[in-house]
């Protein structure tokens, strides 16, 4: 599989590492031409409204929503961000998922944090033992509210929504490519199967 990751700005060589890894192939994506031929798209964490300015300046935001309508979009940290119809913020976003996101919802960067979270989905889709998921989180939004389409696939021991799916669009706040683990990746890869 050929998976665009959007190279605008943020930690997209590490969504393509990791992609290697789970047996995919990376693309950079910078402009509307680079999403021809790709069976899927990342948007990488970063930071948000950097993403959502250059987005438009660079008329990717047309071509995205246009994607998301037969191949699988996910969005993690900033990316999630980016996805969500509301994020009380005023800032260019997809508008592609019905979720409710709070931006550095956990504080500045020195209020990251990691931990271990449980996510069935993981298991079920294939991907790998049921051990938990160890999650970094830096500068996290978190998943507020999310519509009856949408599926919550993890949240923090306190109930707090940190992963979602609705149809062919994932959303985490967290950072999965800053593991080890490709089982997030492996089970995006799914998506577009």
């Amino acid at each position: 599989m050929r998976i665009g990751v959007l190279a605008l700005q943020g930690d997209f060589v590490e969504h393509i590492e990791i992609l290697k890894r789970a047996g995919a192939v990376g693309i950079e994506i910078r402009l509307p031409r680079d999403l021809a031929d790709i069976d899927g798209l990342i948007i990488p964490g970063g930071e948000s409204t950097t993403i959502g300015k250059l987005a438009v300046l660079y008329d990717l935001i047309e071509p995205i929503r246009k994607l998301a309508e037969t191949k699988p979009v996910w969005g993690t940290c900033a990316g999630a961000i980016f996805l969500s119809k509301d994020v009380h913020h005023q800032q260019p976003v997809l508008g592609l998922m019905d979720i409710v996101v709070r931006r550095n919802a956990f504080g500045r960067q020195v209020d990251s944090f990691e931990t271990d979270l449980d996510v069935p989905a993981l298991a079920a889709a294939g991907t790998g033992q049921s051990r938990p998921f160890h999650a970094i989180f830096i500068r996290a939004p978190v998943i507020e509210r999310v519509s009856a389409e949408a599926e919550v696939l993890a949240r923090l021991p306190d109930g707090r929504i940190v992963a979602v799916s609705e149809g062919n669009l994932l959303a985490t706040s967290f950072h999965p490519e800053l593991t080890r683990d490709d089982r997030f990746h492996r089970y995006f890869l799914s998506l577009g199967r």
